[in-house]
């Protein structure tokens, strides 16, 4: 793959991307971005990767802002059907869809349609039209890889494997930051307590529905349209390491899992690179000295 698009660019997912791809610029080149409100953000990242085409989805993009774009080589524009047609050419191979909820169906779909490479960071576009989205890479010939850890973890554990010899698919969770809390204690919470993961670096609203656990349940339907497999073979098992990141087991008992650091930048890269491992410099797990 030579060209990739990142929607939602100065988000979490996004900006661990290109915190990644700062490091390794030969791995891909970015040729187009997207944010929705973050103009500032999304010119600093102009001026370092230069893309081709960058794209402002929620506000106006100034006469100012378009100049310092086009003298880093890049047109900007906040033209939504300019976006989703540029989602189209022959520039963007693979398309990372790192917009929160439900804003990037479209052009996640267009991508598909196009015969593009999809992945896909936010769960809520599967959870809403995982059938559609399917349908959409049948069609067009795309390819839709997962970026959240788990799904990535069962994606690595499934390649080369047969799909019927599934016996079932688990889930790891860390549990969130009230684990083990009683009823009682659950009633004095807060935002504040929400938003201390044990083991994620996260966006806000994905950091609360994991202390809630309402982002497992939304998993576990990603999972059933990702795997074609049956949600009652779907299960969830408290990990609260986070170092396993989900597993399979398979008809004969055996159990495939994929473990790592918690770091996003792992999932972003097998998505990009797949079926390839790229060599980065990332961090490792430390067996001798606990992990």
């Amino acid at each position: 793959m030579d060209g990739l698009a990142i929607l939602g660019a100065t988000g979490s997912i996004g900006a661990s991307a290109l915190r990644l791809l700062s490091r390794h610029p030969h791995f891909i080149r970015v040729n187009l971005l997207s944010a929705h409100r973050r103009v500032e953000e999304l010119l600093r990242s102009i001026e370092v990767f230069r893309p081709r085409q960058a794209f402002l989805t929620g506000a106006k993009v100034g006469p100012e802002q378009q100049e310092r774009a086009r003298r880093a080589g890049c047109e900007l524009s906040d033209d939504a059907a300019a976006l989703k047609e540029a989602l189209g050419n022959g520039a963007v191979d693979c398309v990372l869809l790192a917009v929160s909820g439900a804003a990037g169906l479209e052009y996640g779909l267009h991508a598909l349609r196009s015969g593009k490479r999809l992945a896909i960071a936010n769960k809520e576009p599967l959870v809403i039209a995982g059938h559609l989205f399917k349908e959409a890479a049948r069609a067009g010939r795309g390819e839709i890889l997962p970026v959240d850890s788990e799904h990535s973890a069962i994606f690595q554990c499934l390649h080369g494997q047969r799909r019927e010899c599934i016996s079932r698919i688990i889930l790891t969770t860390s549990g969130g930051p009230f684990h083990g809390l009683s009823r009682d204690e659950i009633k004095n919470v807060g935002a504040e307590q929400a938003l201390k993961h044990p083991t994620w670096k996260m966006g806000k609203k994905i950091t609360v529905d994991s202390a809630t656990m309402m982002n497992k349940a939304l998993e576990v339907i990603e999972a059933r349209w990702l795997f074609d497999v049956p949600l009652e073979r779907i299960e969830v098992s408290v990990h609260r390491q986070s170092i396993v990141h989900s597993m399979v087991e398979f008809d004969d008992g055996s159990v495939m899992a994929q473990l790592g650091v918690t770091d996003m930048q792992y999932p972003i890269l097998y998505a990009l690179s797949h079926p390839e491992r790229w060599k980065a410099e990332l961090p490792r797990l430390d067996f001798q000295n606990g992990m």
